[in-house]
């Protein structure tokens, strides 16, 4: 059984900068994650070949140390007892022991139902932008992105990177708001820069501002999406192979919910609570990174960096981290008003639309419950292979359901792992 003092879940930026800390504390530590390569989302393909040079020197230092081991494709699968974590990996499964855990399991698209969403071709906006990098073949595919958020900015250039021509980025943010956005941007500097780089790689591609899909169709596969801009009667049609739609980040709790941490409701998502150190509601387990708030990587940085070195007994050394991260947390409120989702988007589903699509449930049925676990009792909604992950975030904003267990195992686990 293997021991660590420190135990970081999640290889992304802030679980990097978690590890980072607490190993140069001198603390043994250890990382889980479930990808085969770190980095997270944010720096998907692995740190070392990322543009940001923070990525690739965080990974560099880590790798170098003997106080640090990597645990890649491992899934945190339930707590056996405080102190204690079951995972498992391809081809094996393990206890892990430590004295400090933290949480940086980041975030997922947040999707929502509209008619047709549910047709081949229509993926998260950050789903298929992780597909390409993947190395999907998108050349000379015709692609609308849409939805609302930076992301989609991201999403777009990576896309037309490799080979897919943009019809359009659809953004549902009226121009006021996004207006708004970008003065405050004056207050982060290097956000404008990042934003003045996206917009020369987009060069050319429409811009629909205050304007959301409303459907889309095709004969079993995408083949047109309409939209709706602003208060017009007329809808408009574009013709296209793929629909990249996501409407921003929802925090991956699930986790910090079987442990027995707090969660509180933060702009109409579930995030963990923590303290000024980073702590959880659990003594000795803390958390950093979009699960206690989507925020970016430059707060996932200092969020990570202050659980590390509070961990670790280095609160003081985790004070001086507390400005950067106040700073970053009020770029975070900002891009929550400026992107916060539109009444007209959450009354897009019909009654013949699939909501749960694991479990084919419909809004027309689900929308005749009362509340998360009689939906879940009657229809079966959330008790498919996602186990709620992509319709909970759906049914929060329709209903305003927040699903109010977590099922063992967190993660998919083979039956002789249960057994053993």
């Amino acid at each position: 059984m293997k021991h660590y003092e420190v135990l970081v879940v999640g290889a992304g930026p802030a679980g990097l900068a978690a590890a980072h800390a607490a190993m140069t504390q001198g603390a043994r530590v250890g990382i889980v994650d479930d990808n085969p390569l770190a980095g997270g989302q944010i720096w998907r393909g692995g740190p070392d070949l990322q543009a940001d040079a923070r990525a690739p020197q965080l990974w560099s230092a880590l790798r170098a140390s003997d106080l640090v081991e990597y645990l890649p494709q491992t899934r945190v699968l339930y707590a056996l007892q405080p102190g204690q974590v079951k995972v498992q990996s391809p081809t094996d499964a393990a206890t892990l022991q430590y004295d400090r855990l933290i949480l940086a399991t980041g975030a997922r698209e947040r999707l929502l139902p509209f008619p047709g969403w549910t047709l081949p071709g229509v993926t998260g906006a950050g789903g298929l932008q992780a597909l390409a990098k993947g190395g999907y073949p998108l050349q000379g595919k015709r692609v609308v992105v849409a939805g609302s958020g930076p992301l989609l900015l991201a999403s777009a250039a990576t896309l037309r990177s490799k080979g897919a021509q943009i019809v359009a980025i659809v953004e549902q943010a009226a121009t006021p708001a996004l207006i708004g956005f970008g003065l405050g941007l004056l207050a982060t500097p290097s956000k404008i820069t990042q934003a003045m780089q996206l917009m020369s790689d987009l060069s050319g591609v429409p811009y629909l501002r205050n304007s959301y899909v409303h459907s889309a169709h095709g004969d079993g596969t995408l083949q047109s999406v309409q939209i709706q801009r602003g208060s017009e009667r007329e809808l408009h049609t574009l013709q296209c192979d793929y629909l990249a739609c996501g409407y921003g980040l929802l925090p991956n709790v699930e986790l910090a919910q079987a442990l027995g941490c707090a969660v509180i409701s933060q702009e109409q998502r579930t995030v963990v609570q923590v303290d000024e150190w980073q702590q959880t509601s659990v003594p000795g387990v803390y958390c950093a990174g979009e699960g206690t708030g989507v925020g970016g990587v430059d707060l996932a940085l200092a969020e990570g960096r202050i659980a590390g070195l509070a961990a670790t007994g280095h609160q003081a050394d985790a004070k001086t981290v507390f400005a950067e991260r106040a700073r970053w947390q009020k770029f975070a409120a900002r891009l929550a008003r400026a992107f916060a989702l539109r009444p007209e988007v959450r009354t897009l589903a019909g009654d013949d639309t699939v909501v749960c699509r694991c479990e084919d449930v419909c809004h027309g049925e689900l929308r005749t419950h009362t509340g998360w676990r009689s939906a879940k009792l009657q229809s079966r909604c959330g008790m498919g292979p996602c186990q709620g992950r992509i319709c909970g975030g759906a049914t929060e904003i329709l209903y305003g359901w927040r699903p109010d267990a977590v099922r063992m195992p967190v993660s998919p686990a083979r039956i002789g792992t249960l057994i053993e």
